[in-house]
């Protein structure tokens, strides 16, 4: 089963958040996940969640999004975004539609 990987993120340094964004795309493409969502306007609809960015992410399976971030490679650049940005994120598991 897919699995998706939503991130909310506010950020408060844009230089060092530029930076981690460099380094962690090809990491997280190295195990398979594919970006659906990068940023872009979002839409408040209903209740009062108005995130600054969004991004969303689809693997193969819950378990490459574990062995995702919880590789070396990921775990040298996490303190990049930890000391740019704000971080909510989780795990949703998807459906193969047929």
């Amino acid at each position: 089963m897919p699995a998706y990987v939503l991130i909310e993120i506010e950020i408060h340094d844009g230089n060092t958040y530029f930076q981690y964004i460099e380094k962690a795309r090809p990491i997280v493409e190295s195990y398979g996940g594919h970006y659906l969502i990068r940023g872009g306007k979002v839409t408040p609809l209903f209740g009062d969640w108005d995130p600054e960015r969004i991004i969303l992410i689809k693997f193969s399976s819950h378990e490459d999004v574990e062995k995702c971030f919880n590789s070396k490679e990921y775990l040298e650049i996490a303190e990049l975004r930890e000391k740019s940005t704000n971080t909510r994120s989780i795990i949703l598991e998807g459906y193969d539609v047929k």
